[in-house]
């Protein structure tokens, strides 16, 4: 099937990016995104680009570029559906918060809601690709509705995780590691991957598309991210070890990865891994694993989601430790609420929870983070369980830059490793802050030599 028409349900983190990219190397394909969010179609139709709901490098531009040319976002999800040939699933798919599987499993109800839609809306025959991030054999269960509450219509089902990095997301899309696309292995099955792969080969090269059956696609994903979280857990395991022994962790860090079986990526100690896709990919490899009755293998990935939630209260600890024990009624500054540099994704930020341990002891969080306002912070906040009766808007005020955020301020934590905060007047700010002025570095961020010959108590994770 050759594709003119591409349909993606669901205007968010990858399904906006991913659609703007193919729509600018396939100007021949229309692609329009549909979501029932009406405020977040706004945002994307907004004629000023750079009010996007979504940040990314690069991202605004291409956006413009084909925004009404052959890239369209709408509310008219059933249109959409109607017209297209190739249909992307791109919606959330949260840990679940009840019922069995509570806190692991993968909240499936989005994808079977936009199953059963296509369901009732095709007329002709679909290719129905699952973008969003889903357990193993998750195809299964949309192929089921799709040919059992259908018009009649033949529906093929394929596999195509989306490998992205945010703040590189663009750079990603354009130049992926690999495409890996997983179907049937039937002549139709087969046919539907190839329909995919075309789009696709407008401008990346053939041998970096990888095609697979259905369920490897799907747990290639999930292990992808659970390698990579494993990482960023071990090099932190390391951190608390160096702290106790003299040992610097940037400089174990660069030792071990210099070691080509083993590379440099994923090495940077820190407060610890947020964003939406390490922990509930983890945690749903966790609850497959039970399903089954492989404990020990479940144990195993478990522990890696332990270590990164007990770096977070470390660090934490550490703050009203070093402040004698007690940050009552005391400003705390943090540089950065984004679960990392160049996004505006709070999603499982450690900033949250470390926010929240220091509201717990009554002290006073002061936030500039460059893309992410007060109203999503304290939404942040106002969704944990641990206090919901917590008035988070009388302990928390976001700032327009960061030397009013820290005025005044006993401690900064750096939580996000924003590039222009290593470019800061820190004199100025270290004039601005009480004596003695701290700096807890939970991204290694700052040159502590720098820092430290201005005045500044510093302190790093792992040295």
């Amino acid at each position: 099937m050759k594709i003119t028409k591409i349909c993606c349900i669901g205007a968010g983190y990858v399904g906006g990016p991913t659609m703007a990219i193919i729509a600018q190397k396939c100007p021949h394909i229309k692609v329009t995104v549909v979501d029932l969010n009406e405020e977040r179609i706004a945002k994307w139709n907004d004629s000023d680009v750079n009010n996007i709901p979504i940040y990314e490098p690069g991202l605004s531009e291409i956006v413009k570029e084909a925004r009404g040319r052959n890239l369209f976002f709408s509310n008219q999800v059933d249109q959409a559906i109607d017209e297209a040939e190739l249909i992307f699933i791109s919606v959330n798919t949260p840990t679940k918060t009840y019922g069995s599987g509570k806190g692991m499993a993968s909240d499936l109800k989005y994808i079977e809601l936009c199953a059963r839609q296509i369901a009732r809306v095709a007329k002709n025959d679909k290719i129905v690709v699952e973008k969003s991030t889903l357990p193993v054999r998750t195809a299964e269960a949309i192929k089921n509705i799709l040919d059992n509450t259908g018009n009649g219509v033949q529906f093929q089902i394929l596999s195509n995780p989306e490998f992205l990095a945010e703040g590189t997301a663009v750079e990603d899309l354009l130049n992926p590691d690999r495409v890996l696309i997983g179907g049937d292995t039937t002549n139709e099955g087969q046919e539907a991957i190839q329909s995919l792969s075309e789009v696709y080969r407008n401008w990346v090269a053939p041998e970096r598309i990888l095609t697979t059956n259905v369920w490897s696609s799907e747990l290639s994903k999930l292990t992808a991210n659970a390698f990579l979280a494993q990482r960023v857990s071990s090099i932190n395991a390391l951190s608390e070890l160096c702290e106790k022994t003299g040992a610097d962790i940037n400089e174990v860090a660069k030792a071990i990865g210099m070691d080509s079986r083993i590379g440099p990526k994923f090495l940077k100690a820190s407060v610890g891994f947020g964003g939406s896709c390490f922990q509930k990919d983890i945690l749903n490899l966790v609850y497959i694993s039970k399903s089954f009755g492989l404990n020990e293998v479940a144990d195993y990935w478990e522990q890696v989601i332990i270590m990164n939630d007990h770096q977070k209260r470390r660090f934490s600890k550490k703050i009203v430790s070093t402040l004698y024990n007690t940050v009552t009624d005391k400003k705390i500054a943090f540089l950065g609420w984004a679960f990392k540099k160049d996004t505006n994704d709070t999603r499982e930020s450690a900033a949250i929870y470390v926010a929240d341990d220091l509201i717990f002891e009554q002290a006073k969080i002061a936030v500039f983070d460059p893309k992410v306002n007060q109203q999503q912070m304290l939404s942040d906040l106002n969704c944990l369980e641990s206090r919901p009766e917590n008035q988070n808007s009388t302990y928390l005020i976001s700032y327009d830059n960061p030397y009013d955020a820290c005025k005044d301020a006993h401690a900064i934590a750096i939580l996000t490793e924003w590039d222009e905060f290593a470019a800061y007047d820190w004199k100025k700010i270290y004039d601005g802050m009480l004596k003695p002025a701290f700096i807890f570095d939970g991204r290694n961020l700052l040159d502590k030599e720098i820092v430290t010959a201005i005045g500044f108590k510093y302190q790093a994770i792992g040295s």
